[in-house]
């Protein structure tokens, strides 16, 4: 390739990356009056600038080759910091490691755009041979905390990276720019996933979720726990409590951090289960008490958000995952989630829908006859309603 194309080349990936960039998203059509689904993800590989792949030096890249590929941009933590939405969203390269990178945007729901250069994520003693799945919580003592998954190699089998060891990782910063890397979280579980700092001190401590794995990949007996510990900078918790297990599902985890609400703590959670197409991810809400967040007080039945049309047809598919979401001063409710491990897609909606929705949508009975009566009450009374007020609708 002569100088000239490459040139012609090299604007043509700027400008292809821009229009993406800057493309409008669109309400789908047809929700569930729960939240509203968009039309088109809001993080995409493609959305990764053209320099953070291609050597664009001529001299030493003539062909314009890719030279560091990424493969997805999934799993982001979510705050908004300035009047800007802000993810910092889990970017895995060709190379199979992940590393962290803030993308900004206007309104919540487009023009997401990643800053010049992704996060340097200071070391421990000990580094990590991987890092994902960042929570962002903007805790009541002034700092905003990261908890994020540190994988190590495995102590038992050095020589098999595919089996490590995960742990929770701690830093935090005033501004997503200058992070200050804390040790690792200390229990006594053998692997921690999924772990997020509740916003509030809880009777003087912090409190954290946790999610207490006895393998990295084996079906167990994991749940959402909390623990807590009397400093962040060598976080140790000894004991942990059980917030929620879902018995329906392999295992479950908390997603972000949950809301404060005047009726409780709102939290955002994931859980899957086999299928005869493989594992199923799907998120749910439930609310705990405020004084003691965790205390279950309602925990509706069912999914939240499920893996539907385009969002489930990328390998691997059938998955839904959160750990981020923001809630505006308006009360309207930005949702970041996963598809198939893939992009990052949104859904919004309002506090008071979120509030309805885990008062009053029943709890599972737990058993296929109570589930259908529960369901024909419903129908029972709905067709009551037909009859009294809505006539002449045809059924």
């Amino acid at each position: 390739m002569d100088r000239n194309n490459f040139d012609i080349k090299l604007n043509q990936l700027f400008d292809q990356n821009s229009l993406l960039v800057n493309r409008r998203n669109r309400v789908q059509q047809h929700g569930n009056g729960i939240y509203d689904r968009y039309e088109f993800p809001v993080l995409t590989r493609d959305h990764i600038p053209v320099f953070w792949q291609y050597d664009l030096n001529f001299e030493t890249n003539p062909h314009l080759m890719m030279r560091l590929g990424i493969n997805t941009t999934f799993n982001a933590g979510a705050i908004k910091l300035n009047k800007k939405y802000l993810m910092i969203t889990r970017i895995e390269g060709f190379d199979a490691k992940s590393f962290f990178a803030v993308a900004e945007s206007p309104n919540g729901i487009d023009r997401w755009k990643f800053r010049d250069r992704p996060i340097i994520m200071p070391l421990t003693g000990n580094p990590e041979n991987n890092l994902y799945d960042i929570r962002l919580t903007q805790h009541e003592d002034g700092w905003i905390y990261g908890l994020f998954c540190a994988d190590r190699k495995s102590q038992n089998n050095l020589e098999d990276t595919s089996l490590p060891a995960a742990s929770c990782g701690i830093a935090r910063t005033r501004d997503l720019v200058n992070w200050e890397r804390l040790e690792d979280l200390k229990s006594s579980d053998l692997q921690q996933r999924n772990c997020v700092l509740h916003p509030e001190f809880v009777s003087g401590k912090y409190m954290i979720y946790t999610s207490p794995l006895k393998s990295f990949t084996g079906p167990d007996d994991s749940c959402i726990c909390a623990g807590f510990t009397g400093s962040m900078k060598n976080a140790v918790i000894e004991g942990q409590l059980m917030v929620d297990r879902r018995e329906s599902h392999i295992k479950n985890g908390q997603g972000p951090a949950p809301i404060k609400t005047p009726v409780g703590w709102l939290h955002l959670a994931h859980g899957f289960r086999r299928t005869r197409t493989g594992l199923r991810f799907t998120l749910y809400l439930f609310l705990t008490d405020l004084i003691e967040p965790w205390k279950v007080i309602n925990r509706p039945g069912g999914h939240f958000i499920e893996p539907i049309g385009e969002e489930r047809l990328v390998e691997p598919q059938n998955v839904s995952f959160s750990n981020g979401w923001i809630l505006d001063p308006n009360g309207t409710v930005f949702v970041y989630y996963t598809s198939s491990d893939a992009r990052m897609q949104v859904a919004t909606t309002t506090l008071e829908k979120l509030i309805d929705y885990v008062l009053h949508t029943p709890e599972d009975p737990g058993m296929t006859q109570l589930y259908v009566d529960q369901r024909d009450e419903l129908i029972v009374n709905n067709l009551r309603v037909l009859k009294q007020h809505y006539p002449d609708i045809r059924y």
